[in-house]
């Protein structure tokens, strides 16, 4: 009956006789809550660390990547420079071969015109000497 008074008054009466306000499953469901609380917290901290973790790991990974992708640029501009350092030396070649071909046809020219000169004096030289 006291317990019934005071239960209604907001007292009650825990499983040691303690005087409680709360009711005793009210308290429980608090314990409980709190427990519960105390878990997410700790797997909240878990997911926090592996997320952590990956965030680093995935930083790590477009660092490398980023350093691969300067190399690739860099074999690209010096493949393109070779290219272009080719292609200026082929033209040089050319033109020293067009300098070159032009210079064989002025001297098979000058030759030819040597042996007509020479061709020429001979025969001056061979009606001269029979002339005498």
């Amino acid at each position: 009956m006291a317990k019934d008074i005071l239960g209604e008054a907001g007292f009650h009466f825990d499983e040691l006789n303690k005087l409680r306000v709360l009711d005793p499953e009210v308290s429980q469901q608090t314990i409980e809550l709190k427990e519960e609380c105390k878990v997410f917290v700790d797997k909240i901290a878990e997911f926090k660390k592996i997320v952590g973790s990956l965030i680093e790991l995935v930083d790590q990974l477009a660092k490398a990547t980023e350093n691969e992708k300067i190399k690739a640029i860099g074999a690209r501009n010096l493949l393109k420079s070779i290219a272009k350092q080719r292609e200026a030396q082929q033209q040089q070649l050319q033109a020293l071969i067009a300098e070159k071909t032009t210079q064989l046809e002025r001297y098979r020219i000058e030759y030819q015109t040597l042996c007509k000169i020479e061709a020429d004096q001979n025969e001056f030289i061979d009606q001269f000497i029979f002339q005498k």
